[in-house]
């Protein structure tokens, strides 16, 4: 059922005022590019939102994003109440931080996409899976896993300041800021510049 024009206004409105990173031209686009998903979805979620097939293909298309693993933990992160289906509010939230998000933010999102199990570390295992998902390994004579784990070695290396041979959110945000390429050591999640 599409919304009434005034329903469409205040949902706008709201929407501007919570969100840090879109004026409100921007919400009006990305609320009827939702729109558009939940009508393409035809989902379980009855004009609700939209679930993670529609929300993977969308950002695999727009933004390039291919790994299945990435965009799982993408998923888990915009569906902030767990429900299985993206809300109008998740998605300009989520959208905001993906696409404008500050330093703070994204190091935020990159080490929850990265935080796998959701503990609040990112453990060696952790670090090895996004690697070895993100990564071609070129050497045919090399034994590919041996390599990831190299990586995953000097990134402990240069990143776990307490050396407990795991990345706390401390020792991410630490390393980050200290080089900004680390953001999204473990692989991409964020989207291209483009």
């Amino acid at each position: 059922a599409a919304m009434s024009r005034k329903g469409m206004k205040l949902l706008v409105d709201s929407l501007t005022r919570s969100s840090k990173h879109f004026n409100k031209t921007e919400v009006e686009c990305l609320v009827n590019l939702f729109d558009t998903l939940v009508a393409k979805a035809s989902s379980d979620f009855a004009g609700v939102g939209f679930n993670r097939i529609v929300f993977q293909d969308t950002l695999h298309s727009a933004f390039g994003m291919t790994d299945d693993v990435v965009l799982d933990r993408v998923f888990s992160i915009f569906d902030r109440d767990n429900d299985g289906c993206i809300t109008v509010v998740e998605w300009v939230e989520g959208l905001g931080v993906l696409l404008r998000g500050t330093l703070d933010e994204k190091i935020e999102y990159c080490f929850q996409v990265y935080d796998l199990n959701s503990d609040g570390y990112i453990s060696k295992e952790e670090m090895f899976q996004m690697l070895k998902n993100s990564l071609l390994i070129q050497s045919a004579d090399e034994e590919p896993d041996e390599g990831i784990k190299d990586l995953v070695e000097i990134a402990l290396k240069k990143m776990d300041h307490d050396h407990d041979g795991k990345l706390s959110f401390t020792d991410f945000e630490k390393a980050v800021k200290d080089e900004n390429l680390l953001l999204e050591a473990f692989g991409p999640c964020l989207p291209d510049i483009k």
